[in-house]
């Protein structure tokens, strides 16, 4: 007898679970894939808008301005006393440094 109403206690209908893991994923959506796509295209958008004389920071953390801008590529001055230039990806370009002090 008391196993019978163990079981019914943890066994719960179909239903329920099924809401309970499509709510899971709506959860998961809402804190982690939209906020990652929505990251994604400000990104794409950031790149997309690079014109010369910008100043920026790679992935890598190198700073630099930009000089010229191709189809895939950009290429960037690293050290303006010297006319160190450097070619780079877009993809590889991570944030403006306009705001940022460079020593």
């Amino acid at each position: 007898m008391y196993n019978s109403i163990l079981l019914q206690g943890l066994g719960g209908s179909g239903a329920s679970s099924i809401f309970l893991i499509g709510g899971m994923f709506v959860i998961m959506y809402f804190f982690m894939i939209r906020p990652q796509q929505k990251k994604q295209k400000e990104q794409q958008a950031y790149i997309e808008a690079l014109k010369a004389g910008d100043k920026v920071i790679t992935i890598g953390g190198l700073q630099g301005t930009v000089v010229t801008i191709r189809e895939k590529t950009v290429v960037l001055e690293v050290d303006a006393n010297k006319g160190v230039r450097m070619v780079f990806l877009k993809t590889a370009v991570s944030k403006d440094s306009s705001s940022q002090i460079a020593e």
